[in-house]
């Protein structure tokens, strides 16, 4: 395997894991508000976790191909590989990541998923930093699922 198809492989890999963020966070978020788990509303994880929607939702909006798709698609095809690759890691993640359906499909479930991100964003909101609360504001605790 050279060096390109192995950097590829990496950017499949991220790109599963940022989906899992994506998807995984959302479910541990509805999970925590309704078990009342305080760190689901930990301020830095939920701004990452909708920021994460947010661009996914703009791509989308936009017509724009995610970054990470065509970063590893150009270094396949810098390694060699015309369609992705048939090695384990790379083939599996693909598989996992890539499903055969149409664009409209895609795009009206990015945007029902980010907006139910919204949407727990603001019944389970997080809780201010620190040092913003030490400034006199006020945390936001006064969400609809406790």
């Amino acid at each position: 395997m050279n060096g390109y198809v192995l950097l590829a492989d990496v950017v499949a890999v991220f790109h599963c894991a940022y989906i899992a963020f994506v998807v995984g966070g959302f479910a541990l978020i509805v999970a925590g508000a309704v078990e009342r788990w305080q760190w689901i509303r930990g301020f830095w994880f939920r701004v990452a976790h909708f920021a994460a929607i947010v661009f996914v939702c703009a791509e989308e909006v936009t017509g724009r191909v995610c970054p990470l798709t065509k970063l590893e698609s150009r270094l396949r095809m810098a390694g060699g590989e015309v369609e992705y690759s048939r090695d384990f890691v790379g083939y599996w993640v693909d598989r996992l990541i890539f499903w055969d359906y149409s664009p409209r499909f895609f795009s009206l479930v990015y945007v029902v998923f980010g907006l139910l991100i919204a949407v727990a964003f603001v019944l389970a909101p997080p809780k201010l930093p620190r040092w913003k609360r030490r400034a006199g504001l006020h945390s936001a605790d006064s969400g609809a699922l406790r």
